[in-house]
């Protein structure tokens, strides 16, 4: 693991870390207004997709001193890909994000055939898009923020005992809805912005299936699910259909009797411009004094 550079962002500073996996990524650490004045230990809160986020992200964590809200102090650590694979990211997170076996689905295929039929991209791109999605392994990259990046942090900053939150939005998403169905213990609160639940057939299905009943597991992490009306309602096939199957994931899950650890929100946004709504929803909901 290389050690801290300091970065472009205000408080934040930057380190790369090689995972056992063999994988590089690219960390972003920003502190909260205050930090250098004290002692106290603090929560983090992992960010996903550093490299398009941290950028939309990061900068609210000034809300910690709005005297209009109740957001209660944390350290963000935004992950994303350094060096040449930063360039890729879009494709790469792919392979990081999507829980193992996800099935690829029809609107997804249709999609990428009408991107490159438009030029939005070439079929070099759709092909290592989909190489991306061929071998997913969200489980090895779970086993990486849990087991190597946390205990490194923790011996970097000044880390609390428990109060750990999770953000992700789109793939990024997907995974954290993957996380907290998972229940790795270390996060008391997941947000799961736009998940990425891109079929019918998502291996999320089965995991809300095999969730215990309430009561016999240890108490589970909050959930914080955000979708967009332009996802639910707009002319796009593909969001319409991802933003049906998270509805259903919301049913099954209120079925399961899980409805006092779930929170919703729906925002007059579109999938890119929900970013910074969904994760301040996030924060005001899940992560408040």
């Amino acid at each position: 693991m290389s050690g801290i550079l300091h970065g472009c962002l205000p408080d934040t500073e930057y380190l790369e870390v090689t995972a056992r996996s063999g994988h590089r990524y690219g960390v972003w650490v920003t502190t909260p207004p205050g930090y250098a004045d004290s002692t106290d230990p603090l929560p983090l809160i992992y960010v996903l997709d550093g490299n398009w986020t941290v950028g939309l992200t990061a900068p609210l964590i000034v809300t910690q001193a709005d005297p209009y809200l109740t957001i209660a102090p944390y350290i963000q650590v935004s992950i994303g890909y350094a060096g040449e694979e930063a360039a890729s990211w879009a494709q790469i997170r792919n392979r990081d994000l999507v829980p193992p076996g996800e099935p690829i689905g029809d609107d997804m295929l249709t999609t990428l055939t009408a991107a490159r039929e438009s030029g939005a991209m070439t079929q070099e791109q759709v092909d290592a898009y989909l190489a991306a999605l061929a071998d997913t392994r969200a489980d090895v990259f779970l086993d990486f923020l849990t087991g190597e990046l946390h205990p490194h942090l923790q011996s970097r900053l000044r880390v609390s005992e428990s109060g750990h939150g999770l953000f992700g939005y789109s793939y990024g998403g997907l995974f954290a809805l993957y996380t907290w169905l998972c229940r790795t213990g270390l996060f008391a609160s997941i947000g799961a912005g736009s998940p990425g639940v891109a079929s019918a057939d998502s291996r999320i299905f089965p995991l809300v299936e095999a969730l215990p009943e309430p009561g016999e597991d240890a108490v589970a992490p909050r959930l914080h699910i955000t979708l967009n009306e332009a996802e639910l309602m707009g002319d796009i096939p593909f969001y319409r259909g991802m933003a049906r199957n998270v509805l259903t994931v919301v049913e099954q899950l209120h079925a399961k009797g899980r409805s006092e650890h779930v929170s919703k929100a729906l925002f007059h946004e579109t999938h890119v411009t929900g970013l910074q709504a969904s994760f301040l929803s996030y924060l005001k909901t899940c992560h408040s004094r």
